[in-house]
């Protein structure tokens, strides 16, 4: 009989029993990735192209993703909203630095149909010249209002400065990029990284073999015939660039450099170093820069993964008055960790919060799929994510700071802040 007078024993997690989608071969390139293992009946379709930013002149990459259900010559964009709307489905659409996505969210008993309106409306969209005219108009608004903000300005900063190297990474929409594009232009790209640019599909949800039968042949048309070359090498602008904005209350500031990424040996080791240094509440920056100076609500890191490098990046937001000293603060802290031994307690609550974040982000088949395909995206498979529960187990203070030597140095950083 259980006993309610004694706590459980803590078990410490150092597996995770993963469950992969499995493959189906649209072309020998191409793949149709299905999570079957979903306990209900909602169901997620994901289509994957080379569309990303990186391929097509500032801006364009973006218009022609939020053009792709503008309308057919049979179907106005309204009669296509409308059709998906009656099926109950929620359509959402992205585009990243390095391909695009497009998704739709609905019930699986629905699935089949709205996966053939949303492929039918990418494969024969028209841009029809009223519809590309406003909707230009609408991001042109959305851009200007943005332009107002330090927080984009410094991103978009970062960003030129970080990707310097390569000027397609580097590119940034300016105002001039929504006067110049045409409807032709939209279809070009289109026709380039859209008409033959499919690169997976991803299906979440407990669908039959034949509905997934129907999507791996009504994928063919539009797959990619060869992969396209991303860049690698990169080197970051080194320095500190500070861009004044008459009138604002606030200074956005970001620090970063390039370094890896999952494929890089130090990955896991320096995912657990930028955890300490500012990737969780109770990090360096956050109980310094917060909690005891004051100058900001949030301050974070995060390490971003591109297909053949990646980058680290400090981001936070603070009074004009305190710029200066905030980034003070910024390299003292990166300065710490190359300088002291993290002590043992410190780095329990680290490890520990890492192994609990790591079980969320495996929790169902969603979030076991999203885990997938970050480790394919690479070359990786599941079992990555065990090697980084073992490095969050096996990591010792002097890993830490030999990690902290080699890549938090000040004079390797891109420093950028706007206001």
């Amino acid at each position: 009989m259980l006993n309610r007078n004694q706590a459980p024993l803590l078990q410490q997690v150092r597996h995770i029993n993963f469950v992969a989608p499995e493959s189906h071969p649209i072309t020998p390139t191409v793949n149709l990735f299905h999570m079957a293992e979903v306990p209900d009946e909602t169901c997620r379709i994901d289509f994957y192209f080379d569309a990303g930013k990186m391929r097509g002149d500032a801006g364009i990459a973006g218009f022609v993703n939020g053009l792709l259900l503008s309308g057919t010559p049979s179907l106005s964009s309204v009669e296509i909203h409308e059709s998906i709307d009656s099926l109950g489905g929620f359509y959402d659409a992205g585009v990243a630095l390095e391909n695009a996505v497009v998704s739709m969210y609905c019930l699986r008993e629905y699935a089949v149909q709205l996966f053939d309106i949303v492929l039918t409306s990418i494969r024969d969209v028209s841009f029809d010249e009223k519809e590309v005219t406003e909707f230009i108009a609408e991001k042109r608004q959305k851009w200007t209002i943005n332009m107002e903000k330090v927080s984009f300005l410094a991103q978009r900063e970062f960003q030129r400065s970080i990707l310097s190297s390569d000027e397609r990474y580097a590119n940034i929409t300016e105002a001039s990029d929504f006067d110049e594009v045409t409807s032709d232009d939209l279809r070009e790209f289109h026709k380039r990284h859209y008409s033959k640019g499919l690169t997976k599909v991803v299906i979440v949800g407990n669908l039959p073999a034949a509905a997934i039968e129907h999507f791996v042949q009504s994928s063919k048309e539009l797959a990619c015939e060869k992969e396209h070359p991303f860049a690698r090498n990169f080197q970051n602008r080194l320095g500190t660039f500070v861009y004044e904005k008459e009138g604002a209350m606030q200074t956005a500031i970001r620090v970063g450099r390039i370094l890896f990424n999952k494929n890089h040996t130090d990955y896991l080791d320096f995912l657990i170093l930028q955890t300490i240094l500012g990737d969780y509440f109770g990090s360096r920056l956050m109980s310094n820069i917060r909690e005891d100076k004051g100058y900001t609500y949030g301050i974070g890191t995060m390490l971003a993964e591109i297909r053949e490098s990646g980058y680290f990046m400090i981001a936070t937001e603070v009074r004009k008055d305190v710029r200066d000293a905030t980034l003070q603060e910024i390299r003292f802290e990166c300065e710490r960790l190359q300088n002291e031994l993290i002590g043992e307690e410190e780095l329990d609550l680290v490890q520990n919060y890492m192994r609990g974040q790591l079980l969320k982000s495996a929790d169902g088949p969603f979030a076991m799929t999203d885990l997938f395909l970050s480790a394919e995206l690479h070359g990786q498979g599941l079992e990555f994510y065990n090697r980084a529960l073992e490095s969050i187990y096996t990591i010792n203070a002097e890993r830490i700071q030999q990690l902290a030597k080699k890549y938090l140095r000040w004079e390797d950083m891109t420093v950028v802040a706007c206001g």
